[in-house]
């Protein structure tokens, strides 16, 4: 069993998961476009790739799949995702099963808007979002939200270029300056993350992990604990089986009164998935059993509440002298 993890950069932890849970029964392969990303020396072994928009990169990544006879594959960046999804049929070709949910689902989750229209059509509470600031400008002076905002990318990644904004001047400024941006209702509520696990195999939602944030970083969870609520495993449950998600997803939920809102849906593993499988939800043992052809048994809220995750910084040093650390 050979697992490879596309652009691992400062991902270490995934990577020790993986190889922990493989032990003795296969190995975690990874890939980067430098060599100054840490993750790749946790693997057994590592390659060094092309960027991802660059012509011959799924070629690559392809060779790699048969040369190591990988089982299963994921990438830990967003704009990488589409591409697996997109490019299924090819990697099953080589004998890998991409570890994601399908395209026009992994599309939807990268188009803000788009994920606001669905949670919306599914009648699943969800913060108002507007791409024609016109309309929200007709919203806010019927009294139907007001500032403070959030202008944000429609499609975008890793908080970049958010501004919550306060006044109509500001949010002139920023459709000045930046092309397809949107508007999305202020949540002052209680922020939410959640690393939900769909079995490959069955379709069903297996584990869940809620973790209430404290401090965020640079767009992850920088501090958290973690939180049970019945309620929200049941409404997660419902939304991801009913949307068709596979393998692991990380979302964004907000609590306001007694109301929760879903918000974001990023498929891939979460910044903050290490806090999970401290607590006990292991999700590569799940990816693991499911490319051995099994489906996993229904543990969602299998974990204590009010363990919190700290993260803090360590350091990793190579000889970079050495030919291999320079390719």
């Amino acid at each position: 069993m050979n697992i490879l993890i596309l652009s691992a950069g400062t991902r270490n932890k995934v990577v020790q998961y993986f190889k922990r849970e493989l032990a003795e029964k296969g190995r975690v392969i990874a890939t980067d476009c430098s060599n100054l990303a840490p993750a790749i020396y946790e693997a057994d072994r590592f390659y060094l790739v092309p960027r991802i928009d660059a012509p011959d990169y799924l070629d690559t990544v392809l060779d790699i799949c048969r040369k190591e006879n990988i089982d299963g594959v994921f990438s830990l960046i967003d704009p990488e995702l589409s591409l697996l999804a997109r490019e299924r049929e090819r990697f099953l070709d080589a004998g890998t099963t991409p570890i994601i949910s399908p395209y026009e689902l992994v599309e939807t989750c990268f188009d803000k808007y788009k994920m606001y229209e669905l949670l919306t059509q599914m009648k699943i509470p969800t913060g108002r979002c507007f791409v024609d600031k016109e309309a929200f400008y007709l919203a806010e002076e019927k009294g139907e939200l007001s500032y403070p905002v959030f202008v944000k990318p429609v499609k975008g990644s890793a908080s970049l270029h958010i501004n919550k904004v306060y006044g109509k001047e500001e949010l002139e400024v920023l459709f000045g300056l930046h092309d397809d941006l949107m508007i999305q209702e202020f949540m002052d509520g209680t922020e939410y993350g959640a690393d939900v696990y769909i079995d490959m195999l069955s379709g069903k939602c297996t584990s869940i992990f809620v973790k209430e944030k404290i401090k965020m970083r640079a767009g992850e969870t920088d501090k958290a604990i973690s939180y049970k609520d019945e309620s929200l495993f049941f409404a997660i449950e419902k939304f991801v089986e009913k949307c068709g998600f596979c393998g692991m997803i990380d979302m964004d939920i907000f609590k306001i009164g007694d109301i929760y809102y879903f918000s974001e849906v990023n498929p891939r593993f979460g910044g903050g998935y290490p806090h999970a499988h401290e607590c006990g939800v292991n999700m590569p043992k799940q990816v693991i059993r499911n490319l051995m052809g099994e489906s996993n048994p229904h543990a969602v809220g299998s974990y204590k509440a009010g363990i919190c995750m700290m993260k803090y910084n360590e350091v990793m040093i190579k000889d970079m002298s050495d030919t291999e650390m320079r390719e």
